[in-house]
């Protein structure tokens, strides 16, 4: 099968390649999907699971890419839940190889049904941002109706999945990022947009919940904001400056395939907008991932046709 590969840690996105690799069998609670898009998340190749799998080994060349979607085509012994044949989208394993490939083995838990009016490109969007903008505002955050949000980065893949999925919730909504994104923000829902650079950001607070995914100094002037009982979260990396009288906490998305189906249902309904702004093939993707142009929206990569 043909795949995207990465071998040199030091050559970033400027090594990825187009090559040749034996297809995958599917494990035991596995399945193997043909894949017909894929997602990429920039920090990847900072990620050491990238490099190593679970024992730590080296496990290069490794395919990069842990959004998937695509159709099942092989059940590994005693997979349950899944059939050959049937539309899925989801997780890959961080430690194995992902999904910037014809075909890729995945847990079959990790994967939801993706319903036939949904197409495989916006799917492929969806479950890294989806989960992530879902733990840290519920989860993580406890972020009920009434309160008030605050999400750093609204704009992008995660921040207008997160603008979304707490204005429907119910609560009061202020997104910040560059004073380009102002309209896209408001539009997908924030009561409120302030520019990070323009605008005295610090000043919005109290709030019940902080969502960060920029890190930084904006990560750490942002723990003043937080009112009392309240919570900061990032992905960005652990906060280093607390909340006075609340929490602070770093976290990593995990696979939920009922959230995933839940989302699934929001997109089919129109409840919820996934910005996928280019479409690239599988043989266009390292010039595609590595491009330092600016574009809006996700950069997916098709790799077959439905």
């Amino acid at each position: 099968m043909r795949a995207i590969t990465v071998r040199d840690r030091e050559a970033g996105l400027a090594g990825l390649t187009l090559e040749d690799l034996a297809p995958p069998h599917a494990a035991e609670n596995d399945v193997v999907l043909r894949v017909h898009a894929a997602g990429f998340t920039r920090g990847e190749l900072d990620w050491p699971a990238t490099w190593t799998d679970r024992s730590g080994r080296d496990r290069t060349p490794s395919v990069p890419g842990h959004e998937v979607s695509g159709v099942v085509t092989e059940l590994g012994y005693g997979t349950t839940g899944l059939t050959v044949g049937q539309r899925v989208f989801g997780l890959t394993d961080w430690t194995r190889d992902g999904a910037l490939a014809e075909y890729v083995a995945v847990e079959a838990r990790n994967l939801a049904p993706l319903p036939a009016d949904i197409d495989h490109a916006v799917a492929a969007a969806v479950p890294v941002s989806g989960l992530t903008a879902w733990q840290a505002l519920f989860d993580h955050g406890r972020l009920t109706a009434g309160q008030t949000v605050l999400i750093h980065g609204a704009a992008g893949a995660v921040g207008s999945i997160a603008v979304q999925l707490a204005r429907e919730a119910g609560a009061r909504v202020i997104g910040t990022g560059r004073s380009t994104d102002r309209d896209t923000v408001l539009d997908l829902g924030a009561h409120a947009f302030l520019d990070l650079k323009a605008d005295r950001w610090e000043e919005a607070g109290p709030v019940d919940v902080v969502f960060d995914v920029i890190g930084g100094d904006i990560l750490d002037r942002s723990a003043a904001l937080v009112r009392a009982g309240g919570t900061l979260v990032t992905i960005a990396h652990p906060p280093s400056v607390r909340p006075d009288d609340g929490r602070a906490l770093f976290f990593v998305v995990e696979p939920d395939r009922d959230r995933l189906a839940d989302l699934a249902t929001r997109l089919r309904d129109n409840r919820l907008r996934v910005r996928v702004g280019a479409v690239r093939t599988l043989a266009e993707a390292p010039d595609a991932l590595a491009s330092t142009e600016r574009v809006p929206g996700r950069t997916i990569i098709r790799v077959a046709e439905d």
